[in-house]
């Protein structure tokens, strides 16, 4: 399993057109085979931050997900809102452990 948080911080007047945007691309991510999660989270003192938590269970779920539709049409409509270019994060599961597939 991976997990990359991908921290986002959006422009003040963005923030409501962007939780649209990244929850229609949650969702249809959470359809994909290869995500175990995906999960969208703002900061509670600081509505303009964000954290995407995606978790894959396996090496090539990053990829595949990135040539989805629905993650192209998100990372083209999201860019131009953001204050800053987002950045992600690769972390290794410890626990819980991964489950064989």
């Amino acid at each position: 399993m991976e997990t990359v948080l991908v921290y986002v911080r959006v422009k003040p007047e963005f923030v409501n057109a962007f939780i649209e945007a990244t929850l229609k691309n949650a969702s249809s991510s959470v359809q994909e085979p290869g995500i175990s999660r995906f999960d969208v989270i703002q900061q509670q003192d600081d509505p303009t931050s964000f954290v995407l938590v995606e978790v894959y269970k396996n090496i090539d779920a990053p990829g595949r997900h990135k040539e989805s539709a629905h993650y192209q049409t998100w990372r083209d409509t999201v860019t131009e809102m953001m204050a800053d270019p987002r950045a992600g994060v690769k972390y290794n599961m410890i626990f819980p452990q991964p489950q064989s597939e």
